[in-house]
């Protein structure tokens, strides 16, 4: 018997993050997504790509969609500076890392209605698409910081959406600590809300790293774990994409795209007994039963008193 054999199947999602950052990453996803093993995207309401990239998400077929929810990165936020004062500079610009926003959210600098209003924004952006959303998840990895977290998971009941991600590391990563007490703290946080969570995601540890040989080790490492629902974040792209250069990483996204694309991806995928999943297959539905879907969010009648206010709304030029 092949020792990649598990005893029970399960269901894995391997979802690609920052879906519009640009052209060639959105087409990269959708590629892997057509002819490879990614189930699922987090969609980067803030990208610069978002317009063109949500209309071709009309053809993608079964693709689970998600909010990559950003309050850092390169690019500006939704909302104008004056109405989310502390999450931006003089210039309105988000900070770069997660390390600079940890800083001033630790020492009580940012506002939790600024994170708020401009999460609200992002998430009425994604909806616009018309698209189910199945899942939330933030740039960074910022779920797990306690502010952002409890406001996503808000976002989440308001909006009828289902699953949130957890991320963990290996226990050798220098963040082990903090990313397994503040990733405990959130799985608590979105159980109790009801929300889906994944029994392991993995995605840290790899972030941009998986070509062939090292997406090959980290299915089977996976394969070996209890997990009966795994989450595996991916960043493909396709390898001609100018506008990447501004996005200096140090990302492999066109090896990604190969190694996804595979035939033998998705033949060890199989070996090893995980049946392809995206969060609203893997939970059997995208809402809470009894809640009246329209465009992946409940039906408006239901929660507009939890909506901000009109004031409050935000209006795109040329929305979807």
């Amino acid at each position: 018997m092949s020792h990649d054999l598990p005893p029970v199947p399960r269901a894995l999602i391997v979802n690609a993050d920052d879906y519009a950052l640009t052209d060639g990453i959105s087409l990269g996803i959708l590629r892997a997504a057509q002819h490879g093993v990614v189930t699922s995207t987090s969609v980067l309401a803030v990208g610069p790509s978002f317009e063109r990239a949500a209309r071709w998400l009309a053809d993608a077929g079964d693709i689970g969609v998600g909010v990559h929810f950003a309050v850092v990165g390169e690019d500006p936020p939704l909302l104008p500076a004056r109405e989310i004062r502390t999450l931006v500079d003089r210039r309105g610009r988000f900070p770069t890392t997660w390390k600079a926003f940890a800083a001033r959210a630790g020492s009580g600098r940012v506002d939790p209605d600024d994170v708020a209003r401009e999460l609200a924004a992002q998430i009425e952006r994604v909806a616009s698409i018309g698209h189910p959303i199945t899942h939330v998840d933030a740039h960074q990895h910022l779920q797990l910081w306690p502010l952002v977290g409890r406001t996503i998971v808000a976002l989440a009941a308001r909006f009828r959406v289902a699953a949130i991600r957890v991320p963990g590391v290996s226990p050798a990563h220098p963040l082990s600590m903090p990313v397994a007490l503040l990733g405990a703290r959130l799985r608590r946080l979105a159980t109790r809300s009801g929300l889906l969570v994944p029994d392991r995601s993995v995605g840290i540890d790899v972030a941009g790293k998986l070509e062939p040989a090292r997406l090959r080790i980290t299915l089977r490492r996976l394969a070996r774990s209890r997990a009966s629902l795994v989450e595996l974040t991916v960043h493909p792209g396709e390898q001609l994409d100018p506008q990447r250069a501004r996005y200096d990483w140090g990302y492999r996204w066109s090896d990604e795209l190969t190694a996804l694309t595979d035939a033998g991806t998705r033949q060890l995928v199989q070996r090893l007994g995980f049946r392809l999943a995206n969060y609203s297959s893997a939970l059997g539905a995208t809402a809470p039963r009894g809640a009246e879907m329209v465009f992946g969010i409940a039906d408006p009648s239901r929660w507009s008193d939890s909506l901000p206010s009109r004031r409050d709304r935000v209006h795109y030029p040329g929305r979807m």
